[in-house]
């Protein structure tokens, strides 16, 4: 008898990435099932964020994932973590699509879930805000914005930063830092407008 994907899922939810990774490529399918349902959003938010595009980030997300279940065979686990190999690979397809573009893209800030209890307003503004931050971003150097969006808004730590990229903690640290300061810039005469205080 075969388990509902539900009770199989709950049953793996303590399970790490990187063994699931393992029990797939051992011919276990309820594993992909709940590693693509753990690293599918973040993928896809990443993609959005770097291409500002949500069909072509949707292209990205499951490009990134094919790519995942080929190597699947030959994973070493202990060598290194599926999230950080799987954002490096993200990383590297938006570049190239940016880069066949000719351009860098405006990045859309990936919506956020609707707040019931927000007011028209609160939601106008928030949407001003998200709108302020993706523009900025996306006058950001190619680098700066990759390290940027990794640490501030999918909330990464440096030294796996450090891995997706394949750069220095120091050059990590120099980059968010660099990037920081150029947003502060170019969104600092836009305080009042996207009801920001002065504190």
């Amino acid at each position: 008898m075969n388990m509902p994907y539900d009770a199989l899922s709950d049953k793996m939810d303590d399970v790490p990435n990187e063994a699931l990774l393992t029990l797939f490529a051992n011919g276990d399918d309820a594993a992909a099932r709940v590693l693509t349902a753990r690293l599918l959003p973040r993928v896809l938010g990443q993609a959005v964020r770097m291409l500002g595009e949500r069909s072509e980030a949707d292209d990205v997300a499951q490009e990134a994932l094919l790519r995942l279940w080929k190597i699947a065979p030959q994973w070493r686990q202990g060598e290194a973590q599926v999230s950080t190999w799987l954002y490096r690979v993200t990383a590297n397809l938006c570049t190239d699509r940016l880069r066949k573009r000719g351009r860098m893209a405006p990045l859309e800030a990936a919506p956020e879930p609707a707040d019931e209890t927000a007011s028209v307003a609160e939601k106008m503004q928030s949407r001003s805000r998200a709108e302020a931050l993706s523009a900025a971003l996306a006058e950001l150097p190619e680098r700066q914005r990759e390290a940027v969006v990794l640490r501030h808004i999918e909330g990464l730590g440096n030294p796996e930063i450090a891995g997706i990229m394949d750069i220095s903690l120091e050059a990590v640290e120099s980059l968010t830092a660099r990037g920081k300061r150029a947003l502060t810039a170019i969104l600092s005469g836009r305080r009042d407008e996207l009801g920001f205080s002065n504190d």
